[in-house]
């Protein structure tokens, strides 16, 4: 991991594009649980990037791919996101956590972000993701 470490300080931030529809990459190991995230990013008008359901297959997106928001499950293939979240972070590029553990093992550094405790509804998701979007710099209309 240290590795990707090196390479964070050669990306730049994320491009913004307000004219068109929110890209959101999804890091989910659970077949099902991605497929209904996915289904619920498309209902609220979003495009989805992914999904991840491996480590590096995430790691690899979040330093290349460009996307609006992430959706991190904390836990993928038995692997910790957070090195994925500081890719993210550093190229302010804002994020979710989803977790089915309590919401605490979320590092202190990254209290502030939204975690979602699994199940979850589409109301809390979608939620969730507007104030997401209202505190960060992307916008648009559908989310």
């Amino acid at each position: 991991m240290q590795g990707y470490t090196q390479h964070v300080r050669h990306i730049g931030r994320a491009p913004t594009h307000d004219d068109r529809s929110p890209r959101v990459l999804i890091v989910e190991d659970e077949t099902m649980i991605s497929m209904l995230i996915e289904d619920m990013v498309c209902d609220l008008g979003g495009h989805v990037v992914g999904p991840a359901a491996k480590f590096e297959q995430a790691m690899t997106l979040a330093l290349q791919a460009d996307f609006d928001l992430a959706v991190l499950d904390v836990n993928i293939d038995g692997l910790v996101v957070y090195p994925i979240a500081d890719v993210l972070h550093y190229r302010g590029i804002p994020f979710i956590f989803m977790t089915g553990y309590d919401p605490s093992i979320v590092p202190q550094r990254y209290q502030r972000n939204c975690v979602l405790s699994k199940p979850f509804s589409h109301q809390t998701f979608s939620d969730a993701l507007r104030e997401v979007f209202a505190n960060s710099s992307v916008a648009s209309a559908d989310c």
